[in-house]
């Protein structure tokens, strides 16, 4: 089966900047992978996901997600979800009416997604508190049927009780449907179990790439080993 995400000699710069946030990286997560994105503050976690989701223009052969180039393949939209950053949808408008305006939603998935992150479609949106809003921002994603979900530090707003039932929403996704999951995060707590591979950067680079398993060899815990690995990258190893 072909890669879910499959980037071959990536380098690339912001505008203006000097140096580049990747230089000739390689990597390629399965289909089905359920993937954290863990490194430092800075290291172009958020980057990578931008990428991975078209956001930015690179050429065709450098990263192909879904076996298909990232930014040139405008059908991918249907395919992929990015999560991340503000969810501004602050107006007077009810949950309900956001949803009647989105056609060609499975009833019954929506129903689930809806029941697993405990959105109620009578919230009005200038009502919300934080976390309610990034709920509801990631119930109109999940609605869909998505191949490839990225998650860039949404559930920080969550309370430990929905990241959970997200996380296990999403795990079923993997195992039933073979969806890919990339999840950055900062937050390691209550993550035993969900995932199956580990990616890990450095500044400029790739530091680790491998199934789950090959990771926990590395230290005791998942948490001891992003710790030593970070103080490496500050001190320059």
């Amino acid at each position: 089966m072909a890669p879910a995400i499959d980037l071959r000699g990536l380098t690339f710069r912001y505008p203006g900047a000097e140096t580049p946030v990747f230089r000739d990286l390689d990597l390629s997560i399965p289909a089905g992978a359920r993937c954290l994105l863990l490194g430092a503050n800075g290291v172009g976690k958020s980057t990578l996901l931008r990428l991975v989701a078209g956001r930015h223009l690179i050429a065709r052969e450098t990263l192909r997600v879904l076996g298909r180039p990232a930014f040139h393949d405008t059908s991918l939209a249907g395919d992929v979800a990015f999560l991340g950053g503000p969810f501004p949808f602050s107006a007077d408008i009810g949950v309900a009416e956001v949803l009647a305006a989105r056609r060609g939603i499975d009833p019954a998935r929506r129903a689930r997604v809806l029941e697993v992150l405990e959105v109620d479609p009578g919230w009005r949106m200038h009502r919300l508190s934080d976390g309610q809003r990034r709920r509801v921002q990631i119930a109109l994603e999940l609605e869909r049927r998505l191949s490839l979900i990225l998650l860039d530090e949404v559930t920080a707003d969550l309370d430990v009780l929905s990241r959970a039932e997200l996380l296990r929403f999403l795990r079923e996704e993997s195992e039933e449907r073979g969806v890919t999951t990339v999840y950055a995060t900062h937050v390691l707590d209550g993550i035993a179990g969900w995932p199956t591979h580990l990616v890990f950067l450095s500044p400029g680079r790739l530091r680790f790439f491998d199934d789950i398993a090959a990771a926990a060899r590395l230290a005791p815990t998942l948490r001891d080993l992003c710790e030593r690995w970070m103080r490496e990258d500050r001190r320059g190893g």
